[in-house]
């Protein structure tokens, strides 16, 4: 009975060695960043480790802002960014001796919503949009912002600071980056799925997301034409490659850490994005990019 006990021991003592042998040689890639770009690079991750098992991905969505604060001190080889760099955090990507390259994945509509019963809202010009955004702004019903409309308090949902989308809406609606209106019926949040069920769950709300959350919630939201002076128009395939879809059409982007590419884990999984980004993007709900956009951001990888 000893001598069998002992054997037994051994082999779970045994077993554990090799579990934990396993789980020290696996890979891991760790990605934050934006909260817009996130479905796609979750969707890439997803299929990457059914090709590449060994290999653990995993994303974060702690806002473009809040990823290249961990990106450019070297704590993570890739982030989402749903704007381009902007020269302060150049400025610490120098200080954290991180190169970087950064590489369109598709491109988005930015979507401006409201609940799926408000009748009344056909479009919204961007004048009425900045009205209602801008910084000191004191609409506070509908009713401000179009005469005929009812006298029902909004309430405002919007990503929050750290979030690229918060960087493109406020600088393409307001004309400066950051300037947004204050004040009590404003509900901010880095998760858009948060945004999503604020938005869903007021009658008389209004938010704006990237379109994959709008295009995964469209049963329970109402997206907004947006009239920049040549019409109401909605984002869609044809509107977003054409522009006409403005001033909310944007690229989308990963930036990744060119030298983590020396690492074969880190730029099988680039290549990988690269190549299958189109199919992705249009699968969680975005647009694809030009084959020409993709061929040439697999161009400028550094060689390995």
């Amino acid at each position: 009975m000893f001598r069998l006990s002992r054997l037994m021991f051994g082999l779970v003592f045994l077993s554990l060695i090799v579990v934990l042998g396993a789980c020290a040689t696996k890979s891991a890639i760790d990605i934050d960043g934006s909260s817009t770009v996130f479905p796609i690079t979750e969707a890439v991750a997803e299929e990457f480790q059914k090709k590449y098992p060994d290999v653990s991905v995993t994303v974060g969505l702690s806002g473009t802002g809040g990823g290249f604060k961990r990106f450019c001190v070297g704590e993570i080889p890739v982030t989402n960014a749903s704007r381009k760099i902007k020269d302060s955090e150049i400025e610490a990507c120098k200080k954290g001796s991180v190169p970087f390259i950064a590489l369109p994945v598709a491109y988005d509509g930015l979507s401006v919503v409201v609940h799926k019963n408000n009748t009344f809202v056909d479009f919204l010009t961007t004048q009425e949009l900045h009205a209602i955004f801008k910084e000191g702004s004191t609409v506070k019903t509908w009713k401000d912002v179009r005469p005929g409309w009812p006298a029902e308090t909004m309430k405002i949902f919007s990503p929050g600071a750290d979030s690229g989308t918060f960087d493109y809406f406020t600088e393409a609606i307001n004309k400066k980056s950051k300037s947004f209106r204050n004040d009590a019926l404003v509900t901010l949040s880095e998760d858009d799925n948060t945004l999503v069920q604020g938005v869903s769950g007021e009658q008389y709300a209004i938010g704006y997301f990237g379109y994959s959350y709008y295009e995964e919630n469209k049963d329970k939201l109402k997206l907004v034409p947006v009239d920049n002076g040549n019409g109401p128009i909605l984002p869609s395939t044809d509107t977003v490659h054409d522009g006409t879809y403005a001033p909310l059409s944007r690229p989308l982007f990963i930036y990744v850490n060119t030298d983590m590419l020396k690492k074969k884990e880190v730029r099988s999984f680039i290549e990988f994005y690269l190549d299958n980004t189109n199919r992705l993007s249009k699968d969680v709900g975005y647009f694809d990019l030009p084959q020409k956009i993709i061929d040439d951001a697999r161009a400028s990888l550094p060689a390995s």
